[in-house]
């Protein structure tokens, strides 16, 4: 169990120490390949709805949305700014699917939380939803609690007192800036999206035309 929770708290890339056993490099291999594959499998349903979306009609519009698969040239474009990934649906929900294959999904969470947070009109939802987040994602021991420092979190906990649109703002900035310089290039390396950046190769049929 500890080899195990060693290997999760291994940064990409790093190496193990010196003087392991190799049942142990072998049981860390294994349970690397099992988070791979679990993270490709919780992503598997947006490829499958993607080439079932022309078959699906939603009574009512909007409310329902369809993901579909990027093309590769779409997906290239993902890799020029992190804006452009979030921008899109399926590049975030790939991405969100990512963190939590890295089981650091609550900074995506936040992040979106948060962008909520700032379109909403009424100052009794914009209370109820500011102690929402403070209670979700800031305070101690929070179910989804996110890694910014103790200054910050005092602020936060005085602003939400009269909360206005900006409670977050300096908060929000930190998990985006970790995302965009750590997060981002693993993801940009993945083998998910090295696949959706792949062309799909040319039939001789297709050729010969």
């Amino acid at each position: 169990m500890q080899s195990a929770l060693l290997l999760l708290l291994l940064p990409h890339g790093g190496r193990m120490e010196r003087g392991r056993s190799e049942p142990e490099e072998a049981d860390k291999g294994r349970m690397k390949k099992t988070i791979i594959k679990d993270w490709k499998t919780r992503l598997s349903y947006f490829l499958q709805n993607s080439s079932n979306s022309n078959k699906r009609k939603f009574k009512k519009a909007g409310k329902h949305r369809n993901y579909f698969r990027p093309s590769p040239e779409e997906a290239q474009l993902w890799s020029e700014a992190f804006d452009e990934l979030l921008a899109n649906k399926y590049g975030l929900a790939a991405f969100r699917a990512f963190l939590k294959s890295e089981f650091c999904e609550e900074n995506i969470e936040f992040w979106l939380a948060c962008e909520d947070f700032k379109k909403t009109k009424s100052p009794q939802k914009l209370t109820l939803k500011a102690k929402k987040i403070y209670n979700d994602f800031i305070e101690k021991e929070a179910p989804k609690e996110i890694n910014i420092d103790f200054q910050t979190k005092n602020m936060i906990a005085q602003n939400i007192q009269e909360a206005t649109h900006t409670c977050f703002s300096v908060a929000q900035k930190r998990v985006y800036s970790l995302m965009e310089n750590n997060s981002y290039p693993r993801f940009l390396e993945s083998e998910f999206y090295q696949e959706l950046c792949k062309k799909a190769p040319i039939s001789r049929a297709a050729q010969g035309t």
